[in-house]
Formats: structure tokens, sequence, C-alpha cells
């Protein structure tokens, strides 16, 4: 299992690989390190799976944006990460103003 992301540009970072439960902690300090203040947007096209460990780490990126006084979002959320968000009720928190890649 392994999980990247990356500067795709300014204020902008691209995700691939697997974002669940073998990755998650991972996931979480390397996206950390690299978000800070001001408008983000994380691409998640190259995700090619995702769980409910994967979400939590979506939440905890938001959060922490949030508390550095800037705003995050998501484009290209995988369906399956839109599901579980479903199912979670946390659609509308992580994924209002995100775009996703199937008409989610």
């Amino acid at each position: 299992m392994s999980f990247e992301i990356t500067t795709a540009g300014p204020a902008r970072l691209e995700a691939r690989g697997e974002l669940g439960f073998g990755t998650a902690a991972d996931a979480l300090h390397a996206g950390l390190a690299l978000l800070g203040p001001g408008q983000w947007v994380v691409d998640l096209a190259r995700v090619t799976s995702a769980d409910s460990a994967g979400l939590a780490v979506l939440i905890e990126w938001l959060a922490a944006v949030n508390e550095r006084g800037g705003a995050l979002r998501f484009e290209s959320v995988p369906e399956q990460l839109v599901a579980i968000a479903r199912i979670s009720d946390l659609d509308g928190l992580l994924f209002a103003q995100s775009t996703s890649s199937g008409g989610g």
C-alpha cells in the first residue's frame, strides 16, 4: 500500500494511491506538513482506493487548514469517499464546494 501527496502548483496538492487504514497515519502527517493558511485545493483524482480512515484524514486536513485561517476544497473526489461521507452525513461538510469525478 502506498499513498503520496505532492505540490501540484501554488496552493494546490495532488494525492495519489491508496487512502485507507494502511496509509492513513502517513497520509495525515504528509498532508499536514504541506497545508498552511490560505485557499487550498487537493486533487483526489489519482486516489485509487479509499475507506473511512481516508475520510477521517480529509476531515483532519480540513480542520487543520481552518485552524490555520485558511480554506480547503477537494477536487475529483472518488465515489467511494463520497458514498462514505454521505452515509456518515459528512458530505455537506467536506464536499459542499468540491467537485466529484462522477456527479456527486
